[in-house]
């Protein structure tokens, strides 16, 4: 993001709002309420209304905006529309934590604390998230019944939900260079998914299942 600031009211936006909100937190400025930062920022609190209705909901549009910008760097490489579903899941995974790595420190910042409040602030992600797993062209089963593949399809929606959180989770806790047991997990996370939907053998649970139990119980 880049760090501009201005009070010329004509240029209030969404993104406006938000480089000063995290401008403020990474400097060790936490707003404490809406009319001390709209005070500060020479706006009037009305404004910043138009726009947000509380500092969670900029944490929203947060990562919304970083998932967005994603897609449009994946829509715009000519090598991504010749891959298949399970090479552009990757891709759009390997993406979209390269942009949080880029603002990791606002990231660790707002999902801090109560962890019940992490969904909440990851709403219009979910959203947006399900949205694009629709585009993808999953080979899934056809039990030649339109209410029976609908529930099919949003359960495979939901999955790939938890298997982004299960990423993000593991993202926020990873400490080796440029991520790189992230990458790792993010291979072995699509390939088991892709695995249990096309009803492949479970190799690659295993092997995941395998990489999880190293990770978190280290032989001392």
């Amino acid at each position: 993001m880049k760090s501009t600031r201005t009070s010329t009211k004509s240029r209030l936006s969404k993104e406006t709002i938000l480089t000063w909100y995290m401008n403020d937190i990474l400097e060790g400025n936490d707003p404490k309420n809406v009319y001390l930062f709209s005070g500060r920022h020479q706006i009037k609190e009305s404004d910043f209304y138009k726009f947000f209705h509380s500092f969670e909901g900029i944490e929203n549009h947060f990562f919304e905006l970083i998932f967005s910008k994603t897609l449009d760097t994946l829509f715009k490489s000519a090598n991504y529309k010749t891959y298949n579903s399970k090479e552009q899941l990757l891709s759009c995974y390997f993406t979209f934590f390269g942009n949080l790595a880029a603002n990791r420190s606002f990231v660790l910042y707002i999902l801090s604390g109560n962890k019940l409040d992490h969904f909440r602030k990851l709403k219009n992600l979910h959203e947006r998230f399900g949205e694009y797993i629709d585009t993808l062209d999953l080979d899934t089963i056809d039990f030649k019944h339109d209410k029976v593949n609908r529930i099919q399809r949003k359960a495979i929606n939901e999955a790939a939900w938890f298997q982004l959180v299960s990423i993000l989770k593991f993202w926020l806790q990873d400490e080796s260079a440029d991520f790189e047991k992230t990458d790792i997990f993010i291979e072995k996370s699509v390939t088991a998914g892709f695995d249990l939907i096309n009803t492949q053998p479970l190799k690659s649970v295993t092997d995941l299942g395998k990489f999880l139990y190293k990770e978190f119980n280290p032989v001392g």
